[in-house]
């Protein structure tokens, strides 16, 4: 699935949405299923608040995979990018004083797998992998 959305706020909502209908045939449960969406709603809602400052004319791009063993989901943007990546990663670090910060900490918890690429003035990608649940058990 390959989805490209304007940053304006609502689009978050979107894009947690198509990702969880596009997973929707996948046997997650339902407490899997809802971590899928916070990581998604959370790298989304970067991009728009972050990433283009809230300006309506940036593109996100959303492109989710699902692989033999596990779902993958990629978050881009071609905004202003993160200058200190690892500071950013830090609980409660947020460009935006009036934001807690907590976004990057719940991607890496919901998800079993999150890699962050950014350059200042380029924009973000954020990979994030959760394993399916046939996959799980296999590991048992």
């Amino acid at each position: 699935m390959k989805l490209e959305l304007l940053s304006i706020p609502g689009n978050v909502r979107l894009a947690r949405v198509a990702v969880a209908a596009f997973v929707a045939e996948v046997d997650y449960n339902v407490s899997d299923l809802e971590e899928i969406k916070v990581a998604v709603s959370e790298a989304v809602s970067n991009a728009v608040t972050h990433g283009y400052q809230q300006k309506p004319d940036g593109v996100i791009s959303i492109t989710a995979t699902l692989f033999a063993k596990s779902l993958e989901i990629v978050v881009q943007d071609q905004g202003k990018g993160i200058e200190d990546l690892e500071q950013a990663f830090e609980p409660t670090e947020s460009s935006d004083p009036e934001r807690m910060g907590l976004g990057f900490a719940f991607m890496r918890t919901f998800m079993d797998e999150l890699n962050v690429v950014s350059e200042s003035g380029q924009g973000t990608t954020v990979l994030m992998r959760k394993k399916l649940p046939g996959a799980l058990q296999a590991e048992s």
